[in-house]
Order: C-alpha cells, then structure tokens, then sequence
C-alpha cells in the first residue's frame, strides 16, 4: 500500500459509498402511507380481538392497493407482526391480519372472520392485496 491520495482504496471508496448507504437504507423498510388508519391501534389490536381494526375496513379497502410491490419488512413496520402468515405454492406466502375477532379471541363465532391478505410473490413483495372472509 503506497500513500498515494488516489490509490486502489481512495479510488473504490468514492463508489462503494454511495451504493452501501443505498443497501442499508433499502434494506431497513419504511412505514408504508395507511391514510388516516390509526397504526399504534391496529398493532394493538392482535387477532382484531378488540374490534379496533374494524373501524378502518372501508379505508382500508380505498387504500389497499398503494400497497402493491411494498416489501415484507415495510409491511411489518407499518402494520406489526401479522396475525397468521401461510405458506403457499411457488414460495408465496400470505400475511393476515384479523380485522374482526378470530377464533383465537374466544368468542365461538362460528363464520369466518373478515381479514385482510397481503398476498407475497417469491421475492417478499405484496402481489395481491385482498379484504376477505375466505381463507388463502
């Protein structure tokens, strides 16, 4: 290594820089725009248990698809854990979120409860967003 000003290293670093800033903030996710969906209530309301996401249905419905292409960690830090994620074919998966109270909430509704799918290509991007009773 001489102590040349713009040697191998000097030369490199001007490049590498910018493309690892790029990285690390890409790699982090953002908080998606949800309108005017209240998320501190949303991600306390597990399993939609306290009936809290379901204030937001029709919002949430005239929204959905600015959520197309958003990535899994993006969806995470907007919404919280998911309630339930499945496996699907072709290494798809889907993150559900309760919107009325589920099974596990405790109280022995037989229906299905309403819920919103973010459906996940192979590259953890939302492919399809679905406000549904039926199950993936």
């Amino acid at each position: 290594m001489k102590n040349d000003p713009m040697g191998f290293y000097s030369r490199y670093n001007i490049f590498l820089l910018p493309i690892l800033l790029l990285i690390l903030t890409s790699a982090c996710g953002r908080v998606q725009d949800a309108g005017s969906i209240d998320l501190d209530a949303w991600k306390n309301d597990r399993m939609g248990c306290k009936g809290l996401r379901l204030q937001h249905v029709d919002e949430l419905r005239e929204i959905k698809n600015t959520f197309l292409a958003a990535t899994n960690q993006e969806l995470l830090k907007t919404f919280g854990r998911p309630d339930r994620v499945e496996l699907a074919d072709r290494s798809q998966s889907f993150f559900i979120y309760f919107l009325e109270p589920a099974e596990e909430c405790g109280e022995g509704t037989k229906k299905e409860p309403l819920k919103v799918l973010f459906r996940m290509n192979a590259i953890n991007k939302v492919s399809e967003v679905t406000v549904t009773t039926l199950n993936p």
